[in-house]
Formats: C-alpha cells, structure tokens, sequence
C-alpha cells in the first residue's frame, strides 16, 4: 500500500541504496548462491570508470559487474536481457553499487572497524553451496564452486567483509527506526479513500491509418531505434552429457558379485516373521504390573489400558528391527521370543514401562539366491553405476586439471559431443524463437558464466549422477539484425508509433478543453474523430490494495492526479491512448482502526530507516570523495548495449 509514499520520498541515491539494503539487510547475511557473492576486481588494466577515495573502478570491473548483475536479474525476472537491463536504469544501479561498496569499505577501514579471517572463514563454510553431501564444507566442492562461478578465494573474502561492513554499518539505523501513531494516522486514512470520475479511449483504429514510410524515414526510425531490434549476445554451448545409461553396459554386475552379495546378506533373505502387537506404555513399573496382572486374568490390554487412564496402540507387520526401532530393543527381543497371545511384560523402555500382548504372527519365507536376484541385480547396477559415473567424473576432472581441451577429453573420455544453436542466456534462439530446453539449462548458464578460452567445466545436471562437461564455444556479440532482414517488422512499428502519435495529439487536445471547463463528452465530439463516448470509473485504494501489482493503468492514474483535472496515459496494449478525469474524493478515516495505523506505523518506520541509511552512505561517499569519467561510463554502457544509444540520464 506504501509504494506511493516511496514515490513521494525519493532521495538522489535512493534506488542503489534500496538495492544494496535488500541484497545486504534482508537477507541478513545468508548467503546461499554464489551468484550473489560474485565480487567485480577493483583494479584492472582498463581505464577508470570512477575514482572511489584512492581506489579507482576500471572498465573491466564494471563490466564483468553489470554481466554479473544481468545474470542475477535473469533469475528473478527469467526473459530479461542486457539491452533491457540496461535501459531500465540497471547499468547506473550497478555503477552506483560499486562506487558505494568501495566507499563504505574505505570508511569502515579508516574507522577501525575489523572482520576476522575466523569470522569469514566460518561465513564461507555456512555457505551451502560450499557443502558437500554429509552437510560438512568440503575444499574441493568450495573449489570446483569459486571456479564455475570465476570467483577467486580472495575476491570471496573481500565481498564477504564489505557486506559484512555494510551490515554492521546499516543494520541498526534501518531497525531502529520507527513513526508514532499520528504520524501514521493520515496515511493510514488514505487507504480509507475513494475516488470517482470518467475515462475515455481514443484509439488509434478511429483515425485514418498512417501512410508507409520513405526509405529515408524508414533508416532514421531504424537508427534511432537500434536497441529494438538488438539480439542479445549469442553463444553457441559445446557440451557432452555423461547419464547412468553412458555407463550401463559396465554397471551390469556379473552372476559372481550377484552370488558374492546374496552370501554376505544371510539375515537379510533368510526366512523370517512378522508380528501384530499391542501394547501400552505405564510410567511406573508397578501400574505396568497391575495391568499386565489384568490382561493374564482376561481382561483385554485396551480395557486394562483404560481403566488406568491410558490408551493402547496397535503395530501391525512389525519385524523385529522395526519393532526395535518403534519401542526398544529389549521389547522387540521380549515380543520375538514369545508366543501368539502371550502378554509379555512389564518391560523397561526409555518413556516407560510397557505391557504388551502378541496379537499375531505371520510367517515371512526366505528368499532363495534366484528370487533375490532381481533385487540385488538393481541394487548392485546402481552402486556400480555410481561408482563408474564418479570415476568418468575424476578423468575428465583431471584432464581439466591438465588444461586439456574440450575435444581433447571428450575424445579421452570416449563421450559424445554435442552444440546448442547460437542462444541468449535465457537458452533462446531469437532467430528462431522457441521453448527453451529445459534440461539443458543448467549448461547454457555455465556456458555464460565462462569467457571464451576458459577451462572446460563440470555441471551437474540431474539428481541420478547426470553431468555434462560444458565449454564456451563461438561468441556473437549483440548487434541490431540489418534492416533489410526485419524491414516490414519495421515498417509495422514505424506506422504503429506514428498512429501512436496521432492519437496522442487527438486525445491532448480533449484532455486541455477538458481541463478549461468542457465536459468529456462534449470535448470529445468536438474533436471530429469517432471516439467512443467517457465512460464512469469508480475505485477506492482498498480496491487497489487486493490487485496488488496488477492495477490498471487508468485507474493508477486517477489515484495520482489533482480533482477536477483531466489526464491521459498509454493503453497497455499499444491500441491508444486512455484519458481519466477524476471528479470526486470520497476521504476516510483510519481513527477507529488501530490494527491499520499500526501496520502503516512499521512500514513508514522500515522507509524512515532507510532515509537515514541513504543520508549515511551520501555522507560516506563525500567524505572518501567520488569522481566519475562520464566519458568512460558512456563507452562502456553503449558496449555492453550492443551499439545502441546511451540510456537516458
């Protein structure tokens, strides 16, 4: 409900600091993805981006950070490539994060503030990622890790003291801050609050249809569009896949190991029983007695149970080792050695005393070594499956470790190589636009993690063993597709933006007689285009609230403007243009809703909080002293934007 008072609240470094507060305060510090524990180097052999006190930020960091960030944001927002983050503002959200990093780490080290190599150390064996399977750090796990994610150990250590600075530095202001109840009362009261007023579409389908671009209209439009028609960066992913099947053939046991495993497993095929029992559990050893004494006189064990305010169970199938594990081994040795029907007991257990009574029992036959053949068989085909699956694993580890090259371990190795198509991160073709596969998911991402003339690498890719030995093959970079190949597309899009246009000068002039006095329905016959007439709008925040993310854009914007007033907004599917009048402002009171004003009271607290964290890290950074190269900064976002032109500032 708060997201306008964000809006009215913004501060000049308000989106970097809400962005490094939630990667850094929200999740308190537990970490459990590399991808957001991928630090860009300081240094470099670039130029200089910025200048953060002594410390200068090199082309080559930012860029490998903005490629990091794009692929963090590709997580949240699966689709979303490097033009698009790029023009959302994400190439100044992660310059900007640099700079502060650094800036907050200069000013925690001139302060004294200290983070122990003990401290970091146990932060790194927390990291799951870093586990192996017994839960433990394991090193080589923590290796093969840092690796695919071309992260070095130092560079770990020093991300994981920087956020542990910022922590230590942000966390207090954020948490202590609060606003009292007359503070939250008027805002509590806006939810409370209704509004009525007219809309209109002036679409584009109304006015005659724009005539086809000259080729000189149709270049300029395309020049300046560029970053429409930009592919992304498109690689092609070499890769080999290594199943159980690859190994099947080896993993067959032979009829030696078969009969080898049928002998060293006597108990387990041997004829055996199951029992059906109940029982109860007395705390005292002489109520057990009492009820045992009842049950051998005839009284049944629930009966006898109940009288002495207790209930008995029943465990039905039970062999001796489940009955163990359920009640005690001394129980399940006591019940075995009995009879049907006998009540055995009292029996010292660790809750208790139990008296129980043997209800039935089923005799289970063995199994001879040709019927117990199948079971070992799957058994025996696994544990070897596994086992050849890991030694494949340490050949084509250790030729890694050897700088062999893809071909040289897939030829080694004996495996199968196989190519994707030239594809985007997302594992798309954008020249023929498909589902990506998701099996293969996880090899394009390590496919782009990797620069081209790195090491081949090892991806898990199932759950049954199933890995891929993946290696970055050719490279295109992004580049707007020529024109000749999307020229009616773009010829579509020209007449669309200049009907676009149309309509706009059409529904601007409504939206000022409107506005000087006229009515809506009046202003719109007068403007001689066959417009649909207004029609009534009727919405209060209490409706907004329950759509969440998903309100409308007129009615967005008629809780956003003054009364009386008219104005227009874009239809969401590019039709035309929407014009909202608001007539009326139905107020509300919050006075008599404590559980609302108390609810706005913490969420305006959790904005003051980061207000004053936003303040801190200015001051921090006009005390270490930044200086940006808007020269550099510019060369290296229309880079990274394939060409295309420099996002607006």
């Amino acid at each position: 409900m708060l997201g306008f008072f964000r809006r009215m609240t913004k501060s000049k470094v308000g989106v970097f600091v809400g962005l490094l507060l939630l990667a850094v305060i929200a999740i308190g510090f537990a970490v459990a993805d590399l991808n957001g524990l991928r630090p860009a180097s300081m240094g470099g052999t670039g130029a200089a981006v910025a200048t953060v006190g002594g410390e200068s930020i090199s082309d080559t960091a930012l860029t490998d950070r903005v490629r990091d960030d794009v692929q963090t944001a590709q997580q949240r927002q699966p689709g979303i490539d490097m033009a698009q983050y790029i023009a959302a503002g994400g190439f100044d959200g992660s310059l900007e994060r640099m700079i502060t990093d650094e800036a907050l780490k200069q000013f925690a080290r001139d302060h004294g503030l200290v983070v122990s190599d003990r401290y970091v150390d146990g932060q790194i064996a927390s990291i799951p990622a870093f586990q192996g399977l017994n839960g433990k750090f394991d090193q080589r796990t923590f290796e093969q890790a840092l690796a695919r994610a071309r992260v070095t150990p130092a560079q770990l250590r020093d991300d994981i003291r920087r956020a542990t600075f910022t922590r230590l530095m942000l966390a207090r202001t954020i948490e202590a801050s609060f606003a009292p109840s007359q503070l939250a009362l008027p805002y509590a009261s806006l939810s409370k609050e209704a509004r009525s007023g007219q809309v209109a579409l002036v679409p584009i389908a109304a006015l005659p249809p724009t005539p086809a671009p000259t080729d000189q209209q149709l270049q300029a439009y395309y020049t300046a569009n560029r970053g429409r028609y930009t592919i992304p960066e498109r690689r092609v992913i070499r890769y080999a896949i290594v199943t159980p099947a690859t190994v099947a053939a080896q993993s067959a046991p032979t009829d030696a190991e078969l009969q080898q495993a049928y002998r060293a497993n006597p108990a387990r095929f041997a004829a055996t029983q199951t029992r059906n029992v109940s029982q109860v559990v007395v705390a005292d050893q002489a109520g057990a007695t009492r009820i045992a004494q009842a049950v051998r006189g005839g009284q049944s064990l629930s009966a006898a149970a109940t009288a002495a305010g207790l209930e008995a169970t029943v465990l039905t199938g039970q062999t001796k080792a489940q009955l163990a594990g359920r009640t005690a081994p001394a129980v399940a040795d006591a019940a075995f050695a009995g009879q049907q029907g006998a009540v055995i007991g009292p029996v010292r257990a660790p809750l208790g005393f139990v008296v129980l009574r043997i209800d039935a029992i089923t005799p289970v036959a063995g199994k001879t070594f040709e019927q117990a053949k199948p079971e070992l068989t799957a058994e025996l085909a696994r544990t070897k499956g596994a086992t050849a699956l890991g030694a494949i694993q340490e050949k084509i580890d250790g030729g890694i470790t050897d700088g062999a090259t893809f071909d040289e371990i897939v030829a080694d190795a004996k495996l199968s190589a196989q190519a994707t198509a030239p594809v985007t991160a997302q594992g798309i073709d954008p020249l023929k636009p498909a589902q990506p596969d998701p099996t293969l998911a996880p090899i394009v991402q390590a496919g782009f993690a990797a620069e081209t003339g790195d090491a081949p690498q090892l991806v898990q890719t199932g759950a049954d063993g199933t890995f891929a030995l993946v290696a970055t093959g050719d490279v295109t970079v992004a580049a707007p597709r020529p024109l000749a190949e999307i020229r009616e597309q773009v010829i579509g899009q020209y007449r669309q933006d200049q009907a676009m246009k149309a309509a706009r000068t059409v529904a601007q002039a409504i939206v000022t007689k409107v506005n000087g006095g006229t009515p809506m329905d009046a202003a719109i016959t007068q403007s001689g285009a066959r417009i649909p007439g207004p029609r009534p709008i009727t919405a209060s925040r209490a409706d907004l609230a329950r759509m969440g993310g998903q309100v409308p854009p007129a009615l967005s914007l008629l809780f956003s403007m003054a009364p009386k007033k008219a104005k227009l907004t874009a239809a969401p599917d590019g039709s035309g243009w929407i014009i909202v009048y608001l007539g009326d402002i139905q107020r509300g009171s919050a006075a008599n809703d404590k559980a609302a004003v108390a609810g706005v009271g913490r969420e305006l607290g959790q904005l003051i909080g980061n207000e004053h964290a936003e303040q801190f890290v200015e001051a921090v950074r006009r005390q270490i002293g930044v200086t940006k190269n808007a020269a550099t900064i510019a060369r290296v976002r229309s880079e990274l934007a394939g060409g295309a032109a420099p996002a607006a500032q």
